[in-house]
């Protein structure tokens, strides 16, 4: 089930309609339809009330009258009238800020293809929400971007729209079967620049069958160099960056993985937990880097489902941005309820409200891991 997503953020139009002091109303003239008589000591020496239809007539000393009106207040500003210290009216300025430097922002082509593994043997980390959300945004932003799901699960397939039922050709038989990877990449029905090369439940055999093959562990990457073959043959946009979302274990699956890429993208949840498991990734890693695949580096770790109302997420992404200062970004995902529905709907949280906190988050992370692309 798809919704229609209003491409207009709600507060967007709001910035607009208060952007200018110029276009405020001037106050509509009031037809009087009564006037009270008093003196000017009673007006400046007790708090005198007036009606919208009423007006106060002022004798002065030398005899003349004058009369005093109560005009309307002039339609009030929203920023005006919420007090700047209020959490909401501090967090739509600084959304309105972030949206304005991210405005101005071109994404860069990197100079070659980035091949990114998205991977962390804890689950429920936001693997698969990092892998779609921010292949989304990149290709938003006009970049050619291909998604590898080898999840058996296949949720990165569901959240980009994509079929992945068992009678669709999906990564198991480019792994299993030898066959190209141009015959399953498929198109994300939503976003241009985006294929994906689905999962289907296929995949839960494939570590098994994988055991017994030749040359297991780089299948997955010789598939790849296959398929930049073919788009270059074929007079097709070179990838600009393949991102490969992974199971949340370290089988012949997430191997593969690592061997075909260059990078790790690590998602870490910021709890305690999270500390323990990336000592355990981190050595993994080490293993694949030492036999099977030097150029593998860690590159980027984004810390997610962050919760500003406990010391516990302050704690651990400074201990984590303290041991890897050069590897963090320094994008933040939030906990956020747009973030986990956007996938019953087929679809990525910036697709599904491009206004909410979450997908302005991964807009964020995407244009640091662009822009870090020619450091």
């Amino acid at each position: 089930m798809k919704r229609s997503v209003n491409k207009i953020p709600p507060f967007a139009a709001l910035f607009a309609s208060f952007s200018s002091s110029d276009n405020k109303e001037q106050p509509e003239e009031i037809v009087l339809s009564k006037a009270r008589h008093v003196s000017r000591e009673t007006i400046f020496s007790t708090h005198l009330e007036l009606d919208a239809d009423e007006a106060v007539e002022l004798t002065d000393s030398d005899g003349e009258d004058t009369v005093v009106t109560r005009e309307p207040a002039p339609a009030p500003n929203v920023f005006d009238t919420t007090d700047d210290s209020s959490p909401l009216a501090s967090q739509l300025a600084s959304e309105h800020k972030r949206r304005e430097r991210l405005s101005s922002r071109k994404l860069p082509k990197p100079p070659t293809t980035r091949y990114m593994t998205v991977s962390n043997q804890k689950g429920g980390v936001g693997k698969t929400t990092t892998t779609v959300n921010i292949a989304a945004a990149l290709a938003i932003a006009g970049l050619n971007v291909l998604v590898i799901d080898i999840d058996p699960q296949g949720n990165a397939s569901t959240a980009l729209g994509v079929e992945h039922h068992a009678d669709v050709d999906s990564i198991y038989d480019v792994l299993i079967n030898d066959l190209p990877l141009s015959d399953v990449v498929a198109p994300c029905p939503d976003i241009e620049h985006l294929t994906v090369a689905p999962a289907t439940i296929h995949l839960a055999g494939a570590e098994i069958e994988l055991v017994s093959l030749v040359a297991r562990e780089q299948r997955l990457r010789r598939a790849l160099d296959q398929y930049a073959k073919y788009r270059e043959t074929n007079d097709m946009e070179r990838l600009d960056y393949v991102f490969i979302d992974c199971p949340p274990s370290l089988g012949l699956l997430t191997v593969n993985a690592f061997v075909a890429a260059r990078e790790v993208l690590i998602p870490i949840q910021c709890e305690y937990y999270a500390l323990e498991g990336l000592s355990q990734l981190l050595k993994n890693i080490e293993m694949i880097q030492k036999h099977l695949n030097s150029d593998l580096t860690v590159s980027t770790i984004l810390l997610t489902m962050y919760d500003g109302r406990t010391n516990l997420a302050a704690q651990v992404a400074s201990e984590v941005r303290e041991h890897f200062p050069n590897q963090v970004l320094q994008a933040l995902i939030p906990r956020s309820v747009r973030i986990s529905e956007a996938p019953s709907y087929q679809q990525t949280v910036i697709t599904y409200d491009s206004s909410s906190t979450g997908a302005l988050s991964y807009l964020e992370a995407a244009a640091e891991i662009a822009e870090r692309a020619n450091h």
